[in-house]
């Protein structure tokens, strides 16, 4: 009779899982990198300032969760879109550990960037590198729980999406006062030439940990969000300049480091992800989407466009959250989460490039 040790489990289970590894058009493991654009609940764990563990956050999502809008992030509904049954945990839960994890793991933070420094004004957070510090940590219980021939099964055959760069601007180069001095003494360019680099090896180290199939988006139009129009009253009705100029220049940047990316490392897929192009088409077009409002949010407490206070239990909601394109002073709504994820699983070669996401999962 067969004596079920450690390390038999281990090697079951590992063939098991090269099996569907293997056999599934489906997405296998969902690992999700970025900021509150995408957090499901890690900075409830640390100690910071930001925090969205509170109503009315979640109010359509059944309760507050630590993500920053009424519902769904995007990378919840692209798993849902891709056949994963639960969305994807946040790294600091207590109950991410186990076999929970070989169908990933959202290691997201509101407040982190791609510099180490961006996002101090909120205490805590997750910067990118240490996010990979988080996934290291991951890889390594993976290996432990299947064996390391199917853990590298696993990891080529998962989505891997960062959402970095917009803290770096809001909350850094950007910040009302505390910024004011580096804007005289560094340019744009200057700026956005400090944040390449450093990019680029945090991909690169994902690359040399397992990881095949990366999706990074770039960076939105930012000079449109409720809080920049309300801090920048001078804009008027309009998006408000240097921030959307911080983000084309920073995409153009983005764009050529994937392709020089996917060339020079063997058997990669770097997709970019045009949210840029994807949100300032929401925008401009709204009313046929079936919005009503765009330049505000729904979950208010003071500003013209109800962008100077975050989305705390005093804010006034609008009855009807698919109305709007924004939910809070920062962050999209459910329904133009849906309207992103669905452009990303189906889009054209100008929403994703070089193939879609449902493309990707069918090779």
């Amino acid at each position: 009779m067969l004596r079920l040790t450690k390390d038999v489990v281990k090697v079951v289970v590992g063939v098991l899982m090269v099996m569907l590894c293997s056999k599934a058009e489906k997405l296998p493991a969902n690992f999700v990198f970025g900021d509150s654009l995408v957090e499901v609940g890690n900075n409830n764990y640390i100690i910071s300032l930001s925090k969205a563990n509170y109503p009315p956050n979640g109010i359509d999502f059944g309760k507050p969760t630590g993500r920053y809008t009424n519902g769904r992030t995007i990378p919840d509904i692209i798993g849902q879109e891709l056949g994963l049954k639960d969305f994807t945990p946040p790294y600091l839960a207590p109950t991410t550990s186990g076999p929970m994890i070989l169908n990933g793991v959202n290691y997201a933070s509101g407040g982190g960037g791609i510099l180490n420094e961006t996002g101090k004004i909120f205490v805590g957070r997750i910067n990118m590198d240490a996010q990979l510090d988080n996934f290291a940590n991951t890889r390594r219980d993976i290996i432990s729980i299947i064996g390391e021939s199917a853990a590298e099964e696993l990891m080529k055959g998962g989505l891997y999406s960062v959402s970095m760069g917009s803290n770096d601007f809001i909350n850094n180069y950007l910040a009302p006062v505390v910024s004011k001095a580096e804007q005289k003494q560094v340019s744009p360019e200057e700026f956005v030439g400090r944040l390449i680099p450093r990019y680029r090896c945090q991909l690169k180290r994902l690359y040399d940990m397992g990881a095949r199939k990366i999706v990074v988006a770039n960076i939105g139009p930012i000079g449109c969000i409720p809080y920049l129009r309300d801090v920048n009253s001078s804009a008027g009705n309009e998006c408000v300049a240097l921030p959307n100029h911080l983000a084309h220049l920073f995409n153009n940047y983005l764009k050529a480091l994937l392709q020089e990316l996917n060339n020079s490392l063997e058997g990669s897929t770097f997709i970019y992800a045009n949210l840029n192009r994807i949100v300032g088409d929401v925008l401009h077009n709204f009313k046929s989407y079936g919005f009503e409002v765009a330049d505000s949010a729904c979950c208010r407490l003071a500003g013209k466009h109800g962008g100077l206070l975050p989305c705390i239990p005093p804010s006034k909601v609008c009855d009807d959250r698919s109305k709007y394109v924004f939910w809070d002073p920062y962050h999209p709504s459910d329904a133009t989460n849906f309207i992103i994820a669905k452009r990303l699983m189906d889009g054209d070669i100008e929403d994703i490039s070089p193939l879609n996401l449902r493309a990707l999962f069918k090779r």
